[in-house]
């Protein structure tokens, strides 16, 4: 398994532990995660600690070696940023960054400037805020660069604030802006922040995030579908325009890649990069997702509805299988290990769901009491959970 993941890893083109997660849905993008040694129950006794923070985020953590990265913006305004470090054994602070928004930050109460998660390619860090600031430390914290995007791009905002997670592959970290005014997607060159180019998108509201199909390859997602974009020059590979959700994101797994499209579209990924769309496999109206991303588990998809009902699909078919009522809403997407899936509801109540079991069956709760939007981290045999005022770990 250990060298599975080791060639898999190479193949995607990410320097990462294998333990590491280092994206928004971790290292592969899709929430799944190869620890085998996450609780499967739960008890008061698996809260590990819980730490204050200095602001407010949806953003989501990374786990890079012994440290644990979030993101936060605090003020009346939201406009202080903080990337703060934290150690994974104890939740004390290893280093803490703050900066001053260059851009809006403007959003909606239940958001943050604090929203998309950063992402690592094992050397430095890359932090994106709803205020169109690009900010790049190393692993120490050291500033390497940084850059306000509105300086550029001054008509990008939206009303109730932006969410897409950036991804970096090669040399090029791939920043999707997409609004109802200015609306592009950028890749930037990793090493100062500067444009390798820049690709007009839907003028539309989009909280969707890019996700990386192969190194140099990303799906990028909006109202009018997918188009799969070649990060080295932003050349179009290929298109998808049959529409798709500006909620959820897409999930890949096994060169198929599930998109929030007519309730969830499967495609067969080529296994060249051809100009052409990829096959339809099928598409289910039945297991239409809510707020929360589909995540797949072998030979399962699952959604999760906006009343909080779990769908099961037949990922060969589409066919929907058995439904599990959870305890709802949802904001924040689950993340998979083994066969348990990893729920952790608005309101701040974590639910491990068994998949094997014949009808889905709910093995533990702990209730964190804080609200959370944002999805778990995984690392180290360790669940990190941000609420908008902690970060908690969870464990055995």
């Amino acid at each position: 398994m250990k060298n599975s993941l080791i060639a898999l890893t190479f193949a995607l083109g990410l320097t990462v532990h294998s333990e590491d997660w280092n994206q928004f849905r971790g290292p592969h993008g899709n929430g799944v995660s190869t620890d085998k040694n996450l609780p499967t129950t739960l008890q008061d006794d698996n809260l590990k600690w819980s730490i204050a923070l200095p602001g407010r985020g949806l953003s989501g953590a990374l786990v890079l070696g012994d440290h644990v990265i979030v993101t936060c913006s605090s003020g009346p305004t939201q406009s202080r940023l903080h990337v703060l470090a934290l150690n994974a054994k104890d939740g004390s602070v290893a280093w803490h960054r703050q900066f001053w928004a260059t851009g809006r930050t403007m959003c909606h109460d239940k958001t943050s400037v604090a929203a998309p998660t950063s992402c690592s390619d094992g050397k430095n860090i890359y932090a994106v805020f709803s205020s169109n600031d690009v900010i790049c430390l190393d692993r120490a914290g050291n500033l390497q660069w940084l850059r306000g995007l509105t300086a550029d791009y001054a008509n990008v905002s939206n009303s109730l604030g932006m969410s897409s997670s950036p991804v970096v592959t090669g040399d090029t970290l791939v920043v999707q802006v997409e609004n109802d005014s200015e609306s592009y997607t950028l890749g930037l060159n990793k090493t100062n922040g500067l444009n390798r180019w820049r690709l007009d998108r839907p003028k539309a509201a989009n909280w969707t995030s890019p996700v990386l199909l192969k190194s140099g390859l990303v799906a990028l997602q909006s109202k009018t579908g997918i188009d799969a974009i070649r990060t080295e020059d932003g050349s179009n590979a290929w298109s998808y325009e049959d529409g798709a959700s500006t909620i959820p994101s897409s999930a890949v797994l096994n060169g198929v890649l599930y998109i929030p499209s007519h309730g969830i579209t499967a495609l067969k990924l080529n296994d060249a990069d051809a100009a052409n769309t990829p096959k339809q496999l099928w598409q289910s109206g039945r297991l239409q997702p809510g707020t929360a991303s589909p995540i797949v588990i072998g030979n399962k998809v699952f959604t999760t509805n906006r009343a909080g009902v779990l769908s099961s699909g037949n990922t060969k078919t589409g066919e929907r299988g058995w439904q599990l009522r959870l305890k709802g809403p949802f904001s924040a997407t689950p993340v998979a290990a083994g066969d348990y899936l990893y729920f952790v509801n608005e309101a701040g109540l974590m639910q491990i769901v068994d998949t094997t079991a014949e009808e889905g069956e709910i093995t533990g709760k702990l209730d964190l009491g804080e609200q959370v939007l944002g999805s778990p981290a995984v690392g180290s045999g360790a669940l990190y959970v941000r609420s908008n005022s902690k970060l908690y770990k969870v464990a055995k």
